[in-house]
């Protein structure tokens, strides 16, 4: 509801008010006349009293009737503001959903990629044991799978040609197989795949050279990383900088993880402290479940630590806390 000149509740107290003083001005030229005559009976001193009556009963009625419709106006602008808020709220639920359903939808790509993948390993190791039957097979009952028709059909093409091919042919197909994983930094996988591909072809260079190409990859990832973590330092970006590590710790030589120790101390360091005011805050603020999540991270990433130590010992609590809030 509009409040000011286009509030109908306003005008109608301005049009009332005008009644009120025209009524009013009414009765005092009664009151006056009646005052005035010079006859000094009962019904002049009745109809004196009759006016001063109606006089008082009309301010009495005039004043009240102000205050209640202040009363509704202000019951009105307190129930537009309640629907504000409510309208609010509604829009960061929604927003909430949104969120959740992008993530839900995001997860669920990143699971089907996933499944895919391992689906083209399985059928691809059955063809290099020469397995074609069992290929095949595996083939047949991913086509029954919903949504995996084309993923079946690029299958079986692949299982033809590698079926139909000559050694050197499919040789090619399996260094481009590992080629695959190697680009994406599967790198137990691109191994397993070399050394099956040496066992076929142990004298073939081509074949040899795939453990060369191997450290090569991991080698360039490896730069890859170090420059992204020095980056990452110097910019102060802690969670990117404890994801870089992550992955890099993996292609460290116990020399080179010595001489990003403290780099990587003073990380970790700033990375507890920050989740550690982000709970104290949440605490103070009374915001119990975020207080449980930014806990449990702490104890999880920070096991050793002290602050983890405090907040096992608050944890059963703060879980009290956070389930009584959300019923």
């Amino acid at each position: 509801m509009e409040h000011g000149k286009n509030n109908p509740l306003a005008n109608f107290k301005n049009l009332f008010i005008v009644y009120g003083v025209i009524a009013a001005v009414v009765l005092v030229a009664v009151f006056a006349g009646v005052f005035g005559k010079e006859s000094a009976g009962i019904t002049s001193a009745l109809g004196l009293l009759v006016a001063l009556f109606s006089l008082i009963t009309l301010v009495v009625i005039f004043v009240s009737s102000l205050k209640m419709l202040d009363l509704i106006d202000n019951t009105n602008a307190k129930t537009d503001k309640v629907a504000d808020e409510l309208e609010k709220l509604r829009q960061a639920v929604n927003q909430v959903n949104i969120s959740t359903h992008v993530s839900e939808m995001a997860k669920t790509i990143a699971f089907r990629d996933n499944d895919m993948q391992t689906l083209r390993d399985a059928v691809f190791d059955k063809l290099q044991q020469k397995d074609f039957d069992s290929a095949y097979e595996i083939i047949d009952e991913i086509a029954h799978k919903t949504g995996y028709k084309k993923l079946a059909e690029q299958l079986h093409l692949q299982a033809d040609k590698y079926r139909d091919a000559n050694d050197a042919e499919r040789m090619n197909q399996i260094i481009s197989h590992i080629g695959k994983h190697l680009d994406d930094h599967q790198w137990a996988k691109a191994s397993a795949q070399i050394e099956l591909l040496i066992k076929e072809y142990p004298l073939n260079d081509k074949a040899l050279a795939m453990r060369q190409r191997l450290l090569e990859k991991k080698e360039e990832r490896k730069k890859i990383l170090l420059n992204a973590w020095d980056d990452a330092v110097k910019r102060q970006v802690t969670d990117r900088s404890i994801e870089i590590l992550r992955e890099l710790d993996q292609y460290l030589t116990p020399n080179e993880g010595l001489a990003l120790q403290e780099g990587a101390r003073d990380v970790f360091r700033t990375k507890l402290h920050n989740l550690g005011v982000q709970f104290a805050l949440a605490v103070s603020g009374r915001q119990w479940a975020k207080a449980v999540n930014t806990g449990e991270e702490i104890i999880r990433d920070f096991p050793n630590s002290r602050m983890a130590e405090e907040i096992r010992e608050k944890l059963d609590a703060l879980k009290t806390h956070a389930a009584g809030q959300q019923a």
